[in-house]
């Protein structure tokens, strides 16, 4: 049964859009036709998740299976969460608008260590059972297979072990149909909860966690002979044709088309568990990443595009990828952002493609201050190399470059952590000139946290000497121009280290955590409350001591013992503590078993601790893209072999856009904005023209300047949640167009609830609507506030209402303070800013419908909704209060007046 969301979404509700369902590219299919239904959740708030790629080609995925049907569900804002506990609303999908008890199989994306309190959440508000024994033993009704996905759910999924049916490990392009398939067939021979649970143990890449047990040494072993003993991380090549999907209507934090063009690194940073996760390196054929950005383009309407990989300067087309879409698309705005790059692999022709008049951010990732350091790292960059490529950014035009480095690395001394600022310092003298501004770096110093299936999964880290190192590098940042440094709090990273090489004892800590009020732990603005939380569930259950080993870096294969054994004094890595005795550490055995080991990722064991001891030494190892076997395990039948592609030629460099400015026709659009589009802010809806005469490739005129925008000018922003029926937008083209050509591509590219009524050709250099615009005339439904009051009092009467209106009509003046932008405090006359009240009709419930034309100018000379019902107020001497308010029109002056 469909819930009455519209009850809900209400202006009051932040940002409502998020949860509408109806952006383009989501997909409706018939309830009734659909032998299995899935919700695919990403659990943060929606601009997170609905802007994540993953999220996005599994939802495409399944519902290109048939008989599949995919819905998405988001972490609701607190607002909204509140609204749906007080009224006992439970959780919903928000293209079917069906609780999420209602579905078959209910999946999240575990991408990073404290997201499962978020999940906890989402479970609560739908009313249901947290835990798989929970769910398995009521006797009220069947619910869905909870499962988990992402890196963290492959990565180690036994502290969330207790809260999943199941867990996806790998990719999921092609593991997801066979589940689907899996779970049609168990439907159709009415399995038990149980016995589903057993067919999906045999698909490669499925884990039922209540199938295995925790030994009391740490390993995870098979409770039952009939399920595999080690679980098989899946592997799958990229579908950028998936890529293309939803446009949301309000901005999210990747608000562009993401099109990804390799899948997995073989670079081996020792501290990077995505590029131990997701070897072997897959390239995209250039043809299909061209094919799939030009159509997405044209179909979404976006101004920017992502070319996504975990280094993308690793896929040696890019150059000629990036320029074959510059070109392709150089007369339409369009800019592409690529995430962190490998500075190495920077040089003039990627400048190119990211060049232009909205010129993307620049970030390099060196990781660490010192060349001694990366090399234990294995970062496989010379100063030289980082130097080459800043130098050649600011030569290319940048005059800020985003840089991120970590504090906390196996080997660190003061040394490299004060090499951090001397490279900073240094790469700043380098760019610097007469005639031009000193190059200026915004820094982000995060603390390295030990991850499993790399190298350094035995390390351990210290908080004190985290914090310790923070104030090292303030005081030499200090000295240093033109910076702007970020610091990750170690809280955080105390808390991802302490769960992310967890086991299943800490279930019970993630979900005391949440009932103690963790949420959003990764949000800046929830991490006084997550600390809080996190630190009082770590101490109720016992394990603080674990936690201690954290917290002081005491959990540490780094030894004096271990260096002296294995790689000798001279190779010897600073003690965490010094102050505490290596023989008093506890000292972890690297053949003890890991409470990951029974995941089989490809990487072999034996093969990290064997890099564990070349970093001891500084000695890299090279990419196996591009230079010979390191023998990591990975490659063979299960997981496939690296693909690296021949990088095409590299266009000629076509130019950069030069924005059109020309106006030679202006078109005035009369349109509508309708039911749910009531709830789009005025900023998405200029998003959305934007977008719209994009698809629907309208030669629309540019502004200059440095970020040249389409000329669309709306004459009045409307409020949320207000309807109207006479909206004006004036758009101004390159090119004469017929009207009703013009009107009819608009329109087909509009969503439903923007209707178009009239579209007129104007003289371009006549005033846009915006300058001419006097009057609004609105219809506003107002009703008593104190009708519930006590003593009752009774309903007003068509009379009263009308002697209401007759005394506001009598009235000269009616004044009213309020603040300007200013700051200042100004009275205005609101009876002068009424030209004319009427009653349109009066409901049985003593509403009134009332009609009024009022100063509607854009200097601020207004007469609101709002405004009306004050001076009523004043006059009828009864609270009132405003219920709906439509805007039926605007009246323009004309020109002559």
């Amino acid at each position: 049964m469909t819930l009455a969301v519209e009850a809900l979404l209400t202006p009051e509700i932040l940002k409502p859009a998020r949860y509408l369902g109806n952006e383009l590219g989501s997909i409706h299919k018939p309830w009734d036709a659909a032998a299995v239904r899935w919700v695919l959740t990403y659990p943060e708030v929606y601009e997170v998740g609905a802007s994540n790629l993953g999220h996005i080609i599994l939802y495409n995925i399944l519902n290109a299976q048939p008989r599949q049907l995919c819905d998405r569900a988001y972490l609701p804002a607190p607002d909204l969460a509140t609204k749906l506990r007080s009224t006992q609303t439970p959780l919903f999908a928000v293209e079917s608008r069906r609780a999420l008890i209602d579905f078959d199989v209910l999946g999240f994306s575990l991408s990073y260590e404290l997201g499962a309190t978020n999940i906890l959440e989402m479970l609560t508000l739908a009313g249901i059972p947290l835990t798989w024994s929970a769910r398995q033993q009521a006797v009220n009704g069947a619910y869905p297979l909870i499962f988990a996905g992402g890196q963290t759910a492959t990565s180690n999924p036994e502290p969330y072990a207790d809260f999943f049916d199941f867990i996806a490990l790998g990719d999921g392009e092609e593991l997801l149909p066979e589940i689907g398939l899996i779970l049609e067939e168990g439907k159709t021979a009415n399995l038990s909860r149980e016995a589903f649970l057993l067919d999906l143990a045999q698909v490669p890449g499925v884990y039922v966690p209540q199938f295995y047990t925790a030994a009391p040494d740490g390993s995870v072993l098979p409770n039952r002979s009939d399920v595999p003993a080690r679980l098989l991380r899946r592997v799958a090549d990229p579908m950028p044709a998936y890529s293309v999907g939803l446009v949301p209507y309000v901005e999210t934090v990747h608000d562009r088309l993401t099109v990804e063009i390799r899948r997995g690194c073989t670079r081996g940073c020792r501290f990077c568990q995505p590029g131990m996760l997701t070897r072997p390196a897959r390239d995209v054929e250039p043809a299909a990443v061209v094919e799939a950005i030009e159509q997405g383009m044209r179909a979404t309407g976006y101004n920017e595009f992502s070319l996504l990989s975990l280094s993308c300067s690793d896929y040696l087309a890019l150059p000629a990828v990036g320029m074959e879409i510059k070109n392709r698309l150089k007369d339409e705005n369009i800019s592409l952002l690529l995430p962190s790059q490998r500075v190495d692999r920077f040089d003039e022709n990627i400048a190119n493609i990211l060049g232009g008049t909205r010129q993307s951010g620049l970030t390099f990732a060196p990781e660490a201050g010192t060349q001694r350091l990366r090399d234990i790292i294995n970062k496989g960059l010379t100063n030289e190399e980082l130097l080459r490529g800043v130098k050649t950014a600011w030569e290319q035009g940048w005059e800020k470059v985003k840089l991120y480095f970590m504090i906390g690395l196996p080997g660190e001394t003061d040394v490299d952590v004060v090499g951090i600022a001397e490279t900073v310092s240094w790469l700043q003298r380098s760019c610097s000139a007469k005639d031009r501004k000193r190059l200026q770096f915004n820094i982000t110093i995060s603390n390295f946290t030990p991850k499993p299936h790399t190298p350094f999964q035995w390390h351990s880290v210290s908080t004190a000497e985290f914090a310790r190192k923070q104030r090292l590098l303030k005081e030499e940042f200090r000295r240093i121009r033109g910076l702007k440094v970020n610091f990750t709090d170690v809280r955080i990273s105390a808390m991802e280290d302490f769960v992310g090489r967890g086991d299943r004892r800490l279930a019970p800590v993630i979900q005391r955590a949440w009932e103690l009020g963790a949420g959003m732990d990764a949000w800046w603005e929830s991490l006084d409350r997550a600390y809080a939380a996190w630190t009082q569930a770590i101490a109720e259950s016992g394990l603080d001591w674990k936690y201690r080993q954290v917290e002081n870096g005491e959990w540490n294969v780094f030894g004096h013992e271990h260096i002296g054994e294995r790689s000798g004094e001279a190779n010897r890595l600073p003690s965490a503590h010094s102050n505490i005795e290596a023989s008093d550490r506890p000292q972890p055995s690297l053949e003890a078993p890991l409470p990951w080991d029974h995941l089989d990722t490809g990487i072999d064991k034996q093969w990290l601790q064997e890099d564990l001891q070349r970093a001891l030494q500084a000695a890299t190892v090279p990419d196996c893209s591009f230079e010979g076997c390191s023998y990591c395990g990975v490659c063979g039948t299960d997981f496939g072999h690296n693909v690296v592609v021949t990088p095409p030629t590299i266009p000629a460099f076509a130019g950069h856009f030069v924005p059109n400015q020309q106006r030679v026709q202006r078109l005035r659009v009369w349109l509508g904005k309708q039911g749910d589009m009531a709830l789009i802010s005025h900023l998405d809806l200029i998003r959305l023209f934007d977008r719209v005469v994009r698809r629907a490739a309208l030669p629309i005129a540019f502004t200059g300047g440095f970020h040249p925008g389409p000329r669309i000018i709306p004459a009045s922003a409307l409020p949320l949640g207000v309807t109207s029926a006479g909206e004006i937008v004036d758009f101004e083209l390159t090119e004469t167009m017929e009207t009703a050509t013009f009107w009819s591509k608009l329109e087909a590219q509009l969503p439903a609830d923007i209707p178009i009524y009239r579209v007129e050709a104007v003289a371009v250099n006549a005033p846009a609507a915006t300058q001419l615009l006097e009057q609004a005339e609105y219809v506003i439904t107002v009703g008593v506030a104190d009708a519930e009051a006590e003593p009752a009092l009774p309903l007003p009467t068509l009379y009263e209402w009308q002697q209401w209106v007759t005394a506001v009509q009598a009235s000269e003046s009616i004044w009213f303070e309020h603040t300007t932008k200013a700051g200042k405090l100004q009275t205005v006359n609101l009876r002068d800013r009424l030209a004319a009240l009427t009653i349109d009709s009066l409901a049985n419930d003593g509403t009134s419908a009332l009609r009024y034309v009022g100063s509607c100018r854009n200097d601020g000379t207004l007469l609101r909704p709002d405004h009306v019902v004050y001076m009523l107020e004043q006059l009828a001497n009864r609270e009132l209060q405003l219920l709906q308010v439509h805007r039926d029109r605007l009246i323009l002056a004309t020109p002559e007046t």
